[in-house]
């Protein structure tokens, strides 16, 4: 235990500990009626108690303005874009009532935003520009065995015709040529053209590969004496003469089972200032449950998802390009399980942790790793203690971000296991060999656990469930917080609210960190009633928030190159020990790769505080940072905003 946190739990214990002996010496009747709910209120807003712990508040907004928050981004204007699509609710998602709001912390006002497409377990980034880049989210949501009525699946079409593609609308109809039933695409597709193959060495052509179109079909009336067995060669009802004999389908078993959600090509860039979304070109694949990355270049990866016949994208990723705004393929295929945790390296290179959060084979590109984009590289990172516990899992770039060092929190099972892992495992990318070592354990077994870096480097850990999305509940209210210079946990005020899956947390500009959303699957620890989706906002207040004083800073540039240096204004300048930089979140599935805190270096002259950006584009990526500086105390001002040009 460190000094810091022994001193601190003990003071929490002596606090504690007085005020019990001063109620019990009044009465014991009044300590009864007092109740434990008062006394516990009581004792949590006690200014000693704050101080060592910390607070937490429910933000209750009109029922007219809540809503079922997915996906939740700090925006460079200070307020917080909060994103619900249809919001896990097959009822909007049919009637298409989709929305979003922006929330204005500091005022208290909250404004409802016209939602273009069902953005419901989308994929988001910060752009260099100051937007948010928004891409997929559903187009069908996922039916249970018990629920689906036709039968149905994935079709393979192929076309041998190296001379021209094809296009089958909607509606085409797939005849068995053995078991002799039909089936009905549900959209159009286009199949390539076969390719050429050729003897490299003799020139002499061999065959022709056929190209492929995925499409979804479903039979065309209910009942399970429509299902398919095994695998069938289908006719293409319509098609006449060449088009005939060089295009045909190929189905595995078509039948009643569970049929997965399915995603959306749909891109946009939100304004934060206009408070609207702009359409983009859409992506080459539609994708639910994608992960955007930040690239070397300023360009966008987006990787994973499930497509638009509710399939694992094959490892068909992407990139955006900011300047066009169009999308193209990278030159190479590899495939993830849904929203895989992808941070920029310092070298340009990309790290996997292995989290994800939900979807995919337990055996497809679960390994964490270094992974060279260009080259299509991967290098596994051995070391990882419950690596079959990696789903729901979370992961976060430990300040300093210099020091390339991260954190995977907890996990658990693939798919609706019961399992939950209550380990953390650290990483050094820095060091010759990275590997992953042990840090301390939590408490109980974790998934969906929220991590918010803090302006004092440490990390707020909070919430999540022992089991699948909260089942018997299972939700844990406990806060930690995380201190990386002596990778040690210390516990602070427990939450109010329980979160589990699409919940998540981000860090405000004034210093206190946002929670969001919980979509637990029963509301009673029997699992007999349906859970109800947390609409509540809670604000954590850190321990250093309710110390005499905090350090202000004004004034300087609103724009800062890799390399240069700005000036800004502080009557504690005399007392500042630290600058951080860091880049505000969009959170969503317990997946966050954007938050980062960079150390900046500076000087004090008077009241002036002089800090120098880092030159390294891939620590410090374009776009806007909030600036905050630490006292002697570890207290921060509130967050400038400025721009990395």
């Amino acid at each position: 235990m460190n000094d810091r946190a022994g001193r601190r739990r003990a003071r929490r214990l002596a606090i504690g500990t007085a005020v019990v002996l001063a109620l019990a010496g009044m009465n014991g009747p009044w300590l009864y009626r007092f109740g434990t709910a008062k006394y516990h209120q009581y004792q949590i807003n006690k200014p000693e108690y704050k101080a060592a712990n910390g607070k937490w508040e429910i933000v209750r907004f009109p029922k007219e303005y809540r809503q079922n928050t997915i996906h939740a981004a700090l925006l460079r204007t200070g307020k917080v874009l909060l994103v619900a699509g249809s919001g896990n609710n097959q009822d909007n998602f049919d009637a298409k009532r989709f929305d979003t709001r922006i929330w204005d912390p500091v005022n208290g006002t909250i404004k409802k935003v016209p939602t273009p497409s069902d953005l419901f377990c989308t994929g988001h980034t910060q752009l260099a520009n100051g937007n948010l880049l928004i891409a997929g989210g559903t187009k069908r949501y996922e039916k249970l065995k018990g629920d689906v009525t036709k039968a149905g699946g994935l079709m393979i079409v192929h076309n041998e015709n190296p001379d021209k593609p094809i296009t089958l609308p909607a509606g085409t109809t797939f005849t068995g040529k053995e078991g002799g039933k039909t089936f009905v695409s549900k959209d159009p597709v286009v199949v390539e053209r076969a390719t050429k193959v050729f003897d490299k060495k003799t020139g002499k052509f061999l065959r022709n590969d056929p190209g492929l179109g995925r499409i979804y079909v479903e039979a065309q009336k209910s009942g399970r004496k429509y299902e398919t067995g095994t695998q069938d060669n289908y006719r293409i009802r319509g098609l006449t003469g060449a088009d005939a004999r060089n295009t045909y389908g190929i189905a595995q078993k078509l039948a009643l089972d569970k049929k997965d959600f399915q995603g959306i090509r749909d891109a946009f860039e939100f304004d934060p200032v206009a408070e609207k979304y702009i359409k983009v070109d859409p992506m080459k694949e539609a994708r639910w449950y994608p992960t955007l990355t930040t690239l070397s270049d300023g360009k966008i990866l987006s990787v994973s998802g499930l497509d638009d016949i509710g399939q694992l994208v094959p490892g068909k990723n992407e990139v955006f390009d900011p300047k066009t705004k169009k999308w193209t393929y990278t030159p190479k295929i590899r495939q993830f399980p849904t929203y895989p945790a992808l941070f920029l390296m310092q070298n340009g290179k990309v790290f996997y942790s292995g989290s994800n959060a939900g979807y995919g084979p337990d055996n497809v590109g679960r390994d964490p790793g270094i992974w060279d984009v260009a080259g299509n590289q991967f290098t596994k990172i051995p070391g990882l203690s419950d690596a079959k516990e990696m789903e729901t899992s979370g992961t976060v770039l430990l300040p300093p971000a210099q020091d390339e060092k991260f954190m995977v929190i907890g996990g658990g099972g693939v798919g609706e296991s019961a399992q939950s892992s209550n380990r953390t495992r650290i990483v050094d990318l820095k060091a010759d060999s990275p590997r992953f070592v042990d840090g301390p354990t939590l408490e109980k077994g974790t998934r969906y656990p929220q991590a918010s870096i803090l302006p004092d480097d440490s990390v707020l850990v909070s919430g999540g469930s022992e089991d699948y999305r909260g089942r018997g509940n299972s939700n844990i209210l406990q806060a930690r917080l995380y201190h990386p210079d002596t990778n040690t946990f210390e516990s602070v005020a427990d939450p109010l609210v329980g979160r589990n899956y699409h919940s998540g947390s981000l860090l405000l500009p004034d210093g206190r960190v946002m929670f969001f959303g919980s979509d637990s699957l029963y509301g009673d620890a029997a699992n007999t009633k349906p859970g109800v989706f947390e609409q509540r906002i809670e604000i954590y207040t850190p321990p250093y928030l309710y110390r005499d004083s905090r350090p202000s800073l004004s004034g300087g540039p609103q724009t800062i190159a890799r390399g240069a240096s700005g000036t800004f204004t502080s009557p504690q300048a005399s007392v500042i020990k630290k600058v951080r930089l860091i880049r505000p979140s969009a959170s969503t599935h317990v997946t966050d790769v954007d938050q980062r805190s960079i150390e900046l270096a500076f000087t004090v002259t008077g009241d002036k505080v002089k800090v120098t950006v880092p030159q390294n584009k891939n620590l410090v990526q374009s776009g806007w940072y909030m600036l905050f500086v630490d006292d002697d105390q570890g207290t921060p001002s509130k967050a400038q905003w400025v721009r990395v040009p």
